[in-house]
């Protein structure tokens, strides 16, 4: 693809990187087959090739609109075009790039605005959310069923073991997860400990950037980074394997660490170091020998397992979870279309209320066509989106190894 940048960022370093990855682009349209959201509207520009040509036109200083950024916003960052893309088009970077540029020169209206900021505000800090989602959940028998289903009941994470063996790991908080689903990382501490490896919780790190990231505050996403690293990297120095989060979508984030600061002269080195070491909990779980959980005592049951978009996509693991699921005893039944998402995708839910919608009734329906007896995952956010439509128990994966 032919580029003529404008001056405003020809020669800036995001000039440049959007640069290399449009021309890149040979127009194929390949993307085009595995875009949910071009699935579902038919638009061109609602597909990752048009968008390309929306953020190409901003970054040669075409003008920039409220039509520019409404397509850019409905696009679910769940990079499926990347996984097909025979070029290597890094367009989820691009997105970023083009997203950044395009707040800038078309702000949102105030109402708009707002709401970023306020998700920006409660997602990312637990102290915050926690007493929110209790509140909630206290009014939960008097809410309506559909916003009954969308607020989780309370549940205890269970047994955490303490450390007691030479392997070691560290454990990203997180935010949302930390208060939702508590079990998830306290089941991956109770696997791991039978496997031989203690998980160790690190309650000074939290976020791991990816809501600010997504809704374009870069600085303020860094921050974030920064802190997690610092939380870390005292127990690496101490010879810690690896850091690990039961959510795809928070391990997706943390592998990019080294990219996003490697402009920080503080924290280059050790972000890059962070992003080395950080594994998804299925790499980990797949390289033990599953044989020391014990013999499998529990009913074969059937088992729908929804990969998320940050698992095989952004991550690039594919079948993993399954082939743990299947040593384990359980039955994988068949699922059309896996690599379409389920409409989570982080704030989209909230932002794109009704695109989120479609994609998770067509997802529930995909999943439930095998009649299985339960749905798995490996990210919070599409465990919450199918537990409110599904009428099948909806669970992490790790969780089925913990029984």
């Amino acid at each position: 693809m032919q580029t003529n940048l404008a001056d405003f960022i020809k020669n800036t370093a995001e000039g440049r990187e959007a640069d290399a990855i449009l021309r890149k682009c040979v127009h194929c349209g390949f993307c085009a087959a595995t875009c949910p959201t071009y699935q579902l509207l038919g638009d061109e520009l609602d597909g990752p090739r048009g968008r390309i040509y929306l953020i190409k036109g901003s970054l040669e200083g075409q003008a920039v609109t409220e039509k520019t950024r409404r397509h850019l916003d409905r696009c679910l960052s769940c990079r499926a075009c990347e996984t097909t893309c025979p070029s290597g088009v890094r367009y989820g970077r691009l997105l970023e790039i083009g997203r950044a540029l395009v707040e800038k020169r078309a702000p949102r209206p105030v109402h708009e605005r707002a709401l970023r900021k306020v998700l920006r505000w409660l997602l990312p800090h637990p102290r915050r959310f926690a007493p929110c989602l209790r509140f909630g959940q206290r009014l939960r028998p008097l809410l309506p069923a559909a916003l009954r289903r969308r607020v989780p009941e309370r549940t205890s994470a269970g047994p955490w073991p303490a450390p007691r063996h030479a392997r070691r790991l560290l454990c990203l908080s997180g935010c949302v997860q930390s208060s939702i689903a508590p079990g998830i990382n306290a089941a991956a501490a109770r696997v791991l400990d039978r496997l031989g490896v203690s998980l160790i919780p690190s309650t000074a790190s939290g976020c791991c950037g990816a809501v600010s990231h997504h809704l374009s505050a870069r600085t303020e996403a860094l921050g974030f980074m920064r802190r997690n690293i610092d939380a870390w990297w005292p127990r690496l120095e101490q010879g810690a394997e690896a850091v690990i989060t039961g959510a795809s979508a928070c391990t997706a984030m943390v592998k990019e660490y080294g990219e996003l600061l490697a402009d920080d002269p503080e924290y280059a080195h050790k972000a890059a170091r962070v992003s080395e070491l950080t594994r998804d909990l299925s790499e980990v779980i797949a390289g033990e020998d599953l044989s020391m959980l014990g013999a499998d005592t529990t009913v074969s049951r059937r088992v729908a397992f929804h990969s998320p978009c940050t698992l095989q996509h952004a991550q690039g693991i594919l079948g993993t979870v399954e082939s743990i699921l299947d040593a384990r005893g359980y039955r994988l039944t068949q699922v059309r279309d896996p690599h379409l998402c389920c409409g989570s995708a982080g704030t989209y839910s909230i932002l794109q209320r009704s695109l989120s919608k479609r994609l998770r009734e067509n997802k529930v329906v995909a999943l439930a066509a095998g009649k299985p007896d339960l749905i798995a995952t490996a990210n919070i956010g599409c465990l919450l989106e199918l537990r409110a439509a599904s009428d099948l128990p909806v669970v992490h994966w790790i969780e089925l190894l913990d029984e």
